[in-house]
């Protein structure tokens, strides 16, 4: 005999792995066989030649693992053996080398790979262990502590860790066994694939006849002997096993049959949920009592859960929309807002603890009290759950797996059995596995604009990490190692200087950031197994990144003095236009009387200075002619009136248009023919008014300038000059509007029109100011005894309203 290996036997003792020996253990200090029981048929001892061990290992929770020659892995725990081998997964049939990791890992060495093996939330039972098939359609268990199975090929009981199996030849109606019931009794209800409705009582299957339904999905009761049937023809009601009513599915307003069915003990009455078209139905007496669909804030899609709680509240679990709550009427929907990692649920269980069970679409949820509690009293809160998906050996549905129920039950020893795969799934809420190890955490590497700057190689620690200035795009890698279940290693990470919390990922190993500022940074990661543990220290990088010439301090201060000197730049320049708007109000003050001045020159003054002529001629024919002398006298008076009126209305309409038509040409005309007819002029010269060019629309106050300096010329002209004749000549060009005015009379002193004119008189500086105000030059010819010619000129861009078409030739002649 070869010995292999030695491990610890339960007691303590040597265990002996002999080649071709079996597996040896020491007792009363004699070597004798280690008794394996079949895993399949318990009753039977493995061979020495089928154990036939090479490698040994006791692991933490005493769990001996035997790895063979031949005949792959064999695992013994609490007397119960499995066995692995190839054609189940295992890459080998030879073992060489067993090994358990610091978090409770086993690991397999054989021929064909390394295998790994942990600890999960269910335990498994299937043909393995017993079973009459591996397609388990219902379960139930009995205050016995029995669990009944319902599949393919027979009943099957589980008491004790044996499979007890009932199949036609023991009395059962068929071999294909559907629903299942346990009612208050003790008795076992089952239905079978054609075959109508029967059940145990004392050992016997006692079959119940006159059901409507071919197939049965659902069953439920009560105390009293009531048992209820969701059939494929509808709602059966039997009492003491007899049929007492029977309603069809459409008496109900349905098409199909109540997917679950649940007796209220307190209402006595029954809960329905519905596949097709969802929806929960309360029934009592025949009649429906109450409805509730998604318009009522049930959960959206199919509602193939029903359960009903310890508090009266009807849980209803839906394929589209969560997990709905029914309580006094009122719906409460649970969904991925309040926590759950989805919102396809396929049934509800309650644990001992009352911590809430779901089976979903994402995997197997636990939901605790507390986190329950909170939800119902607030269904806005957000919960935490406790998930083990496909990566803990549950396997996945995106629709519900069960036709017919229930899915799930409770034994008397806490533990839920579940049919969500091949066999059954036992939990024990109390014995879950659990990583008590927080993980270890590193920063691998940083990246910087697609170039490494710093990894986490020996001797390579971050010390004063800078980056170059105007990094872009920045990645941070990280992991964390865990062998149990890498792939739900959870990560909160924080920059510092730029995350204000923290930010959690799953399995996500690097980071990236963006346009980061200038300035000192401190990443910090930490990392949680897949127990939830956290391992708080987690790791730390410190560095920085450099600024730019405009990111320093001194370029900003730099920019800050400019800035303030703009300000002062500004605030100069705005007081130099507030002086500035203040001397153009003066000047328009000083220009108003200036022009008051002028225009009480040209009308009143004019006007008393023409009285004054005719006074003198009234004085002159007094004595010798008093009849002629009362008529000039009477027009004097005439004259003066209208010397009032024009002085008035020089005060008060100073900026009033004096033109009332813009025909300058006729205005112009018909001053100059009162002033030819004025008796106070010396003689009577010849007048005339010509025009050459288009007459154009003048600018109403550029056009009443013009008209008071014609007016004034033309009264130096009839009151000064004794000339013959008088002409103005008025013309529109395209470049400029032309004023003339011409006499013959005696002209003009040549120290009066080299200077200001005489001392106060204001005719010929006020033609001039007015003249420049308007943006025109005026220009006077005169020569003693030969005549006077006053000219003013405007460019055509202030005289006119609309400026006149030129062709393009005209206008580049005009440039040039």
């Amino acid at each position: 005999m070869r010995i292999s290996d030695l491990a610890k036997s339960e007691d303590g003792m040597p265990l002996i792995a002999a080649n071709g020996a079996g597996l040896q253990q020491f007792t009363d200090d004699r070597v004798e066989p280690f008794p394996i029981r079949d895993p399949i048929h318990p009753k039977r001892v493995l061979r020495d030649r089928e154990v036939d061990s090479n490698k040994l290992l006791r692991d933490r929770d005493g769990g001996l693992w035997i790895g063979t020659v031949a005949h792959g892995l064999i695992h013994v725990h609490d007397g119960r053996a499995d066995t692995f081998r190839k054609s189940d997964g295992l890459s080998g049939d030879i073992v060489m080398s067993l090994f358990e990791d610091h978090e409770g890992n086993i690991w397999v060495a054989t021929t064909g790979g390394i295998d790994r093996f942990r600890e999960l939330p269910a335990t498994t039972i299937s043909v393995k262990q017993g079973l009459s098939s591996d397609a388990v359609d219902s379960v139930v268990a009995s205050a016995d502590g029995s669990v009944w199975l319902a599949t393919y090929f027979g009943l099957t009981r589980w008491r004790g860790g044996q499979a007890t199996i009932l199949r036609k030849a023991d009395g059962l109606p068929d071999g294909y066994v559907q629903s299942l019931f346990q009612d208050d009794r003790g008795q076992t209800w089952a239905t079978f694939a054609g075959h109508g409705l029967g059940y145990l009582k004392d050992n016997r299957f006692i079959t119940v006849t006159g059901v409507p339904s071919s197939e049965v999905y659902s069953i439920t009761g009560s105390k009293a002997g009531d048992v209820w049937l969701s059939g494929n023809s509808g709602l059966s009601h039997l009492h003491d096993g007899h049929l007492i009513e029977h309603f069809p599915w459409s008496a109900l307003g349905r098409h199909q049959q109540a997917k679950v069915i649940v007796f209220d003990p307190e209402r006595g009455g029954l809960w329905l949920s519905f596949w097709n078209d969802g929806g929960v139905e309360y029934f009592k007496d025949g009649q429906v009592r109450a409805s509730y669909t998604v318009a009522d804030g049930l959960g959206k899609g199919h509602v193939p859960g029903l359960r009903l709680d310890h508090d009266g509240a009807v849980w209803a679990a839906t394929e589209d929309g969560g997990l709905s709550r029914i309580k006094d009427g009122h719906i409460t929907t649970m969904t991925t807002r309040n926590g759950l990692p989805c919102n396809t649920i396929h049934w509800s269980l309650e644990d001992n603890d009352r911590s809430l069970w779901l089976y979903a679409g994402c995997g197997l949820l636990r939901i605790a009290r507390a986190e329950l509690d909170a939800w119902i009293a607030d269904p806005t809160r957000r919960i935490g759950t406790t998930v083990w998906d496909a990566a803990d050996g549950v396997m996945l549905h995106s629709s519900s797996p069960n036709s017919y129920g229930p899915p799930f039950a409770k034994s008397i020893d806490g533990r839920l059995w579940m049919l969500i795969g091949e066999g059954v799934q036992v939990v024990d809420p109390h014995h879950l596995a659990f990583n008590k190890l927080p993980p270890p955490v590193h920063i691998e590497q940083i990246i910087a604009d697609h170039k490494t700057y710093w990894q986490n190689l020996p001797g390579a620690a971050p010390l004063n990490l800078r980056l170059p200035a105007l990094t872009r795009d920045l990645e941070i890698h990280y992991t964390a190692l865990s062998l149990a279940a890498s792939e739900k290693i959870r990560f909160k990470y924080k920059l510092e200087g730029q995350d204000r919390d923290w930010r959690e990922v799953i399995n996500d190993r690097q980071v990236q950031y963006s346009n980061l500022r200038p300035g000192p940074y401190r990443f910090r990661v930490i990392a949680c197994n897949n127990s939830g543990v956290w391992n708080q220290v987690g790791d730390s990088l410190n560095f920085s990144i450099a600024p730019a010439y405009y990111q320093t301090n001194w370029f900003r201060a730099l920019c800050v003095v400019l800035v303030l000197a703009l300000v002062w730049a500004i605030y100069q320049l705005r007081l130099r236009q507030l002086h500035h708007d203040f001397a153009l109000t003066l000047d328009a003050r000083v220009g108003e009387r200036t022009s008051i001045a002028r225009d009480l020159h040209d009308t009143l003054l004019q006007s008393f200075h023409g009285l004054m002529l005719r006074f003198e001629i009234v004085s002159q024919l007094l004595p010798e002619r008093p009849v002629e002398a009362k008529e000039q006298l009477d027009r004097t008076i005439e004259r003066a009136a209208e010397a009032i009126t024009e002085g008035r209305d020089a005060v008060q309409g100073l900026r009033a248009s004096v033109v009332q038509t813009n025909d300058l040409a006729r205005a112009i005309n018909t001053l100059g023919e009162e002033l030819a007819n004025d008796p106070a002029n010396h003689g009577s010269p010849a007048f005339r008014v010509t025009v050459e060019g288009e007459a154009r629309e003048l600018h109403p106050i550029l056009r009443d300038e013009i008209y008071r300096i014609a007016t004034e010329a033309l009264r130096n002209a009839f009151h000064h000059a004794r000339a013959q004749q008088i002409e103005v000549e008025i013309r529109y060009d395209n470049q400029q509007f032309r004023l003339r005015v011409r006499d013959d009379g005696k002209g003009i002193d040549p120290a009066v029109l080299s200077g200001h004119g005489r001392e106060g008189h204001f005719g010929l500086p006020g033609m001039r100011e007015r003249a420049n105000a308007i943006g025109g030059k005026l220009v006077v010819w005169s020569e003693l005894e030969t005549g006077t010619e006053l000219e003013l000129r405007i460019p055509a861009e202030a005289s006119y309203l609309s400026p006149a078409k030129r062709s393009w030739l005209s206008e580049l002649v005009r440039r040039r």
